[in-house]
């Protein structure tokens, strides 16, 4: 698995140059951030050696080396799920890489389900903490002390002073910012009234099909992370309707340009 790594990222610091120390993984939809990005150079993620293809619509999968808020990022446009069949190494393989180019803060972005009643279609919520309900935990197996404690603490796992960070430049720009716990699950089936209503008694506030797998490895990895959850639908009790992942991806989008200022304003603070 080192070696695996250390492959990857020597191909990549020979293609970046300059590391940059901020990676962004952009979810369903969210794609659309990567225009943000100036000076970009682009790679295939078929082009870079061990990484897993994105299958799904809505995740172009290509790696974007380029400006954002004046500051060099690295951004996934595209990620890869556990419900497409990869294992949580390969699901979280790219965080390894990023860990191994020595990037110190991982922004991660999500289209979710929103269970709390006062929550709307189209609302950004910040990631205060989230629920693992996925049925494979991406530290099992053989731990590298190189990558990390066998038993890494998650008492903060989303990073308070880049969550106030991200509160404060909201209510600078007048964007409306939710707060929350995201539920991450293994899909890919959208979930049915009742998981809806399980996840909520629980202590969640939105449900997904991803991030938790990379802010586990994030965390490991002694990263700063910050969250976004895009909610696309509503799995609240007399809100809930037939939904599609085209839908989930025009919310997406909808919303994107206000995460995107967020992110693009605290990329250039850190």
């Amino acid at each position: 698995m080192l070696e695996t790594i250390q492959q990857t990222s020597d191909y990549l610091k020979n293609k970046i140059g300059e590391i940059p120390n901020t990676a962004i993984i952009l979810g369903t939809g969210l794609g659309e951030l990567a225009n943000e990005i100036d000076n970009k150079t682009e790679i295939p993620y078929a082009e870079i050696p061990n990484f897993p293809i994105s299958t799904v619509e809505g995740h172009s999968g290509k790696l974007i080396i380029g400006t954002l808020g004046g500051k060099r990022i690295l951004a996934m446009q595209g990620r890869f799920h556990f419900y497409e069949g990869y294992s949580m190494k390969e699901v979280t393989f790219p965080v390894r890489v990023f860990q191994a180019l020595g990037v110190k803060y991982l922004f991660v972005s999500n289209a979710a389900g929103g269970m709390n009643p006062s929550f709307d279609i189209g609302d950004i919520m910040l990631i205060e903490d989230h629920i693992n309900m996925f049925p494979e935990h991406p530290l099992r197996g053989k731990n590298y002390d190189e990558l990390g404690t066998r038993f890494p603490d998650m008492s903060e796992a989303y990073d308070k002073k880049l969550r106030m960070m991200a509160m404060q430049i909201a209510n600078e720009k007048n964007i409306k910012l939710q707060h929350g716990v995201y539920v991450g699950v293994q899909g890919p089936t959208f979930e049915t009234p009742a998981e809806y209503q399980f996840f909520r008694v629980i202590g969640g506030d939105a449900v997904g099909m991803s991030t938790v797998p990379e802010v586990i490895v994030a965390n490991h990895a002694k990263m700063k992370v910050l969250a976004f959850s895009i909610i696309t639908d509503l799995g609240v009790p007399g809100k809930i309707v037939e939904v599609s992942h085209e839908e989930v991806q025009e919310a997406a989008k909808i919303a994107q340009p206000k995460m995107a200022e967020i992110m693009r304003a605290i990329v250039q603070k850190i």
